[in-house]
């Protein structure tokens, strides 16, 4: 299911409508999708690398309102929809286990490292930060800052580098996600324990 899935998300990138696509993958991917945006943008930014910003743009504005629309499924509707939603996709057990154990700082963290890696997945952590509510204004936040790092340093290095560094992305996405992710986790840790930030409830 989830290949047929991947390819059905790829083919979107050669229709006139790829951008409207775009838009659509990256709200859904937020809170009910399984098939990340990146998918549909990086085939559709080597096709037009001229339009490169303009799709970075257009995933991170689409991404952040997809996962305000996951915080609110988790804030107002976690029992009738959001749990049989991550259950359907096999992520209720990842969701309860961030629930029980991330406090409010270390679920912060998270939607920073998952926006920026899908490190949790992004839909398990805009649900939790709706069902733990966050701060709204600090998860807007996150959700521009950290998707949009995502998608505009993916279009600056297809603008620079071309279909080259696209296999290379594709192939490694994942480990140069978890790099990014790792990093993130150490300076939280190193700050957490150096006795710089406030007590944290941490997994």
């Amino acid at each position: 299911m989830l290949r047929k899935l991947y390819h059905w998300t790829l083919s979107l990138a050669a229709r006139k409508t790829a951008e409207v696509w775009l838009a659509v993958i990256a709200f859904v991917e937020s809170s009910v999708f399984l098939v990340p945006a990146d998918v549909l943008f990086l085939p559709m930014a080597l096709a037009r690398p001229k339009r490169a910003y303009r799709y970075a743009l257009v995933a991170t504005v689409f991404s952040t309102l997809g996962g305000m629309a996951g915080y609110f499924l988790g804030l107002f509707a976690y029992e009738a929809l959001a749990k049989p939603v991550l259950e359907l996709y096999g992520k209720l057990d990842d969701f309860e286990r961030l629930r029980q154990c991330a406090g409010e700082d270390t679920l912060m963290l998270l939607l920073v490292t998952s926006g920026l890696s899908h490190l949790p997945p992004i839909k398990v952590v805009t649900i939790l930060a709706g069902v733990a509510q966050i701060s709204f204004l600090f998860f807007v936040l996150s959700c521009i800052i950290a998707r949009g790092a995502r998608f505009f340093a993916l279009a600056w290095a297809l603008r620079r580098y071309g279909e080259p560094i696209s296999g290379f992305i594709e192939k490694r996405l994942g480990l140069i996600a978890a790099v990014g992710a790792a990093i993130l986790i150490a300076l939280y840790l190193l700050v957490k324990y150096s006795g710089l930030s406030g007590a944290l409830t941490a997994c």
